[in-house]
């Protein structure tokens, strides 16, 4: 299990350093997808089951749309084509590296308090209890809604239309 974590954790890092690094629109697409289903694996070694496959549900879905607006919007055909990627270099290096140094400050000064007892059963449940309380239903519908919105936009943006057979 160690071993596929590390093979997922530079697979992340990798594949997140590669959405800067390579020339096109698709490329970093595709790059960031990856990225992200090695973090989505990762929740899955840690057995927090829900939250790695809500992430690769969630990561695959969300860059099926980008490519389709990619390929319907950008002047270059699917974004393939070289540009570049990253503007004001100096600036940007200046933000990150501070960002990084403040973050990195309050996660080793921050009086972190000591774990009391054990975790109960399955703390997959107990997060989302925490986090949805007794909206979880409201939730569940409204994930639905958008699953047929987002289905319905799809068929009804193609080129034949939804009375087309």
């Amino acid at each position: 299990m160690s071993v596929a974590f590390w093979v997922l954790a530079v697979v992340a890092v990798v594949a997140g350093v590669m959405v800067f690094v390579v020339d096109s629109m698709a490329r970093a697409t595709f790059a960031l997808l990856a990225s992200l289903l090695a973090v989505g694996g990762t929740f899955l070694l840690i057995d927090l089951r829900y939250l790695g496959v809500l992430i690769v549900l969630m990561m695959v879905m969300e860059m099926m749309i980008m490519a389709i607006f990619m390929i319907m919007y950008m002047m270059n055909p699917a974004g393939l084509m070289p540009m570049k990627m990253v503007h004001n270099n100096r600036a940007a290096a200046i933000i990150a590296g501070a960002a990084f140094v403040l973050l990195a400050a309050g996660a080793l000064l921050t009086p972190w308090p000591a774990a009391k007892g054990r975790p109960g059963g399955d703390p997959t449940h107990a997060l989302g209890l925490s986090i949805m309380g007794p909206k979880m239903l409201v939730m569940m519908v409204i994930g639905v809604a958008i699953l047929a919105t987002m289905i319905s936009t799809v068929v009804l943006a193609t080129h034949k239309g939804r009375y087309d057979r």
